[in-house]
C-alpha cells in the first residue's frame, strides 16, 4: 500500500473526526469527499472501503468515551459512591439513555438494507443537508429563551424518548444525528450544551452497535495489506474527533445552531451548482 493511499486514509479520518459530532452531517461529508475526490472504492474495493468507514467511526466513538469517561463510569455503576452523588440523587441513568435509543434503533434495524442501497448518494445528502438546516434554524427560533433543563441530570425518561424519536430523522444521510437530537433537545426545553451532552452520550451505544454489526458483516473483507490504511484512518478520526468535540462543547451555547445550519445550506448550494 503506497504513501498516497495512507494520506487518503488520514484525510477520510480527519473528515470523519471533525464532522461526526458537529451538526453538519459526517455521513454527508464522507460521501461528498469520497465520491467526488478520493473514490476509496476504486483502490480498496467496495467491501474493504465499507469496513474502513466503520473502523474510522470507531475512532470517533473512542474520542467521546474519553471525553465523557466520568459520566460513562457513573452510568455503568463502576465508580465509587461519593458525596456529590448522595447530594444529587436524580442523576442521568442508563435507563434514560436506553429509552432514547429505542426509536432509531428499531427503525435502523428494520430499514438498514434499504437505507444502504437507496439513500447513500450525493443527491439524497443534499436533501438531508437542507432540510436538517431548516430544522436547526427552527429549533433556535422556537426553543425557549430561558431553558429550564440545564444539565443532563434533569432529563426525564419522557424527554429522553422524545429526543430519541427526533433522532430518527438522522437515519436519512445528510440530516445529521447531532443536528437532529440537539435541535430536538432545545425544542424540549434544554439549553444547547445539555442537548449536546445528551446527544454525545447517546451516540456511543448506537454508533458502537451499528459499527459492530457492520464490522462483523464485512469482516471477511478485512485484509492485512490494508492494515496501515485502517490504523491511519482510525488514529486520524480519533485525534480530530477529540479536538472537535471539546471545541464544539465550548462553542455551542454561545453560537447556537444557526451558524452550522447556514454552513450546511451554503455547502449544499455549492455542491449543487458545481457538481450536479
Amino acid at each position: 500500500m503506497d504513501f498516497l493511499t495512507i494520506i487518503k486514509a488520514l484525510i477520510l479520518g480527519m473528515v470523519e473526526g471533525l464532522t461526526e459530532f458537529a451538526p453538519v452531517s459526517s455521513t454527508g461529508h464522507m460521501i461528498i469527499v469520497d465520491e467526488m475526490w478520493l473514490q476509496s472504492e476504486q483502490f480498496l474495493g467496495k467491501y474493504v472501503a465499507n469496513t474502513f468507514k466503520v473502523v474510522i467511526q470507531l475512532g470517533s466513538i473512542l474520542a467521546v468515551v474519553i471525553t465523557f469517561r466520568d459520566r460513562f463510569i457513573d452510568l455503568l455503576g463502576l465508580g465509587r459512591k461519593n458525596k456529590d452523588k448522595e447530594h444529587q440523587p436524580n442523576r442521568l441513568k442508563l435507563s434514560q439513555v436506553i429509552v432514547g435509543l429505542i426509536p432509531a434503533g428499531i427503525l435502523g434495524v428494520l430499514f438498514e438494507d434499504y437505507i444502504d442501497e437507496n439513500l447513500f448518494s450525493i443527491r439524497t445528502v443534499l436533501v438531508g443537508l437542507v432540510i436538517g438546516a431548516v430544522f436547526m434554524i427552527l429549533a433556535d427560533k422556537l426553543g425557549p429563551k430561558n431553558p429550564k433543563i440545564l444539565s443532563v441530570d434533569q432529563i426525564t425518561h419522557k424527554q429522553a424518548f422524545a429526543v430519541g424519536l427526533i433522532q430518527c430523522f438522522s437515519l436519512w444521510p445528510g440530516f445529521s444525528r447531532s443536528g437532529a437530537t440537539i435541535s430536538g433537545g432545545v425544542l424540549l426545553g434544554m439549553n444547547h450544551r445539555t442537548a449536546a451532552d445528551f446527544t454525545f452520550i447517546m451516540a456511543v451505544p448506537i454508533m458502537a452497535g451499528a459499527s459492530g454489526i457492520s464490522f462483523i458483516k464485512n469482516l471477511e473483507y478485512f485484509s492485512m495489506d490494508a492494515l496501515p490504511f485502517f490504523i491511519g484512518g482510525f488514529i486520524s478520526a480519533f485525534v480530530f474527533a477529540l479536538i472537535s468535540i471539546r471545541f464544539f462543547l465550548k462553542l455551542i451555547d454561545k453560537v447556537k445552531l444557526t451558524p452550522f445550519a447556514i454552513y450546511r445550506i451554503v455547502l449544499a448550494v455549492i455542491i449543487f451548482v458545481f457538481f450536479l
